[in-house]
């Protein structure tokens, strides 16, 4: 029963991320009416908290190797408690102050829950070798893809069952009450006795491998945190397909989770790095499409969402279990790392808001209204020919990977 638990966990996980990443610009926008440029840099202010807190998070598991259970507790109780307050709130001359208050505990508690869980990758394992630790990482990603879908559908799905303010009221007591049952049910798999690496050192990263594939989950991140942060700008705004948002968002993660098994299988037969490198290539199709899509065009979206939301389910299982094989092979910390690996996948969303929501601020674009050319030019762009070429990018990286890498 440990894998499922650990599925759940990471159901919580990613059901709390979701509203962060995706949901979080339109209501903050449209709901609290704050301008772009702002909500772009309270998040980058965010994240230069994060520069300091997620590797002392990391630290803190590693130091503290017997406190799992009371540091999965403190994660779930902070989503639980901060999502609800989150989604009252109200406009007001200190609505910024209050977003940023809540949004920290938020970030916190979704940080702290985070890498205890993939730091914890080679305890939670039935046997810390790289098939035992891939499987693991399946489970822990259909999890996350699970807990996506439930937070993609769910404020449209309440809204339409009558709940207030689009929503997103409802919708925060709903993740409350997520992570206080996953808190509950999940608690056996945090009494497990840890598996303790030697401590962590850059020397040591690099020697196993590990800042190398660090540096390729920052840059690869950067195209899904650009694309999340505007997805619901590009499809109710760009491509005029209000209340098509959620269903789509659903048919992406939808074809994540369903690829896991099929990256998973693929990984243990020709390696991570030609899996990724099979997978990849679906993102930039997806991203080219995107570009040249007329307004309306349900259908050729859909596709590209099915064919983007694959590419996701390759990203998600491979990466962190590469790294994670990496630093049990050379006998490190894993919590310390995954601390680190934490703070570079949220530099990837810091930079997408901080620098493409001010741009679209400036282009003229306002959410929900009438845009001109110039402003929808400019999402378009944002959107798709940005993340297209940081893709591209990633690609060469992977490439760049020494031989070695593929039997990780």
């Amino acid at each position: 029963m440990v894998y499922p638990r650990v599925s759940l966990y990471a159901l919580m996980l990613a059901a709390a991320g979701i509203p962060l990443y995706i949901h979080l610009p339109r209501f903050a926008s449209v709901e609290l009416d704050i301008a772009l440029g702002t909500i772009g840099t309270v998040l980058l202010v965010i994240r230069l908290i994060d520069l300091v807190q997620d590797p002392l998070i990391g630290w803190a598991i590693d130091r503290w190797s017997g406190g799992q259970s009371l540091f999965a507790l403190s994660a779930a109780t902070g989503l639980a408690i901060g999502f609800p307050l989150l989604f009252t709130l109200r406009p007001g001359p200190h609505v910024v102050a209050e977003l940023a208050a809540v949004l920290i505990l938020l970030f916190s508690a979704y940080s702290l829950g985070t890498i205890l869980l993939y730091g914890r990758s080679a305890t939670l394992a039935a046997r810390p070798d790289p098939h035992e630790l891939m499987t693991l990482a399946a489970y822990r990603e259909g999890g996350m893809l699970g807990g996506v879908v439930i937070a993609a559908i769910a404020p449209s799905l309440l809204f339409g069952m009558g709940a207030s303010g689009q929503g997103y009221p409802a919708f925060g007591i709903l993740l409350g009450a997520i992570a206080i049952i996953a808190a509950v049910l999940t608690r056996p798999i945090w009494r497990r006795k840890p598996v303790i690496g030697e401590g962590l050192s850059l020397p040591g990263m690099a020697r196993a491998g590990a800042l190398r594939l660090l540096a390729i989950a920052l840059v690869n991140s950067l195209p899904v945190a650009i694309t999340s942060t505007l997805f619901l700008f590009f499809v109710e705004d760009r491509l005029e397909l209000p209340g098509k948002a959620g269903p789509l968002l659903v048919l992406f993660f939808l074809f994540a989770g369903l690829s896991v098994p099929v990256w998973t299988r693929a990984s243990h037969r020709v390696g991570p790095k030609k899996t990724l490198l099979i997978a990849m290539p679906l993102a930039v199709l997806g991203f080219v499409g995107a570009a040249f899509l007329a307004p309306g065009n349900l259908f050729g979206f859909a596709l590209i969402c099915i064919a983007s939301g694959a590419a996701l389910g390759a990203d998600m299982v491979i990466l962190p279990a590469m790294f994670s094989v990496a630093l049990t092979a050379a006998g490190l910390n894993a919590s310390t790392a995954f601390g680190i690996w934490s703070f570079a996948g949220k530099l990837g969303l810091a930079f997408a808001a901080f620098a493409v929501l001010p741009l679209l601020g400036q282009s003229g674009f306002v959410p929900g209204q009438p845009n001109s050319p110039e402003a929808l030019a400019t999402l378009n762009i944002a959107y798709a020919t940005v993340p297209c070429v940081l893709k591209l990018f990633a690609i060469g990286m992977v490439l760049a990977l020494p031989s070695k890498e593929e039997s990780l």
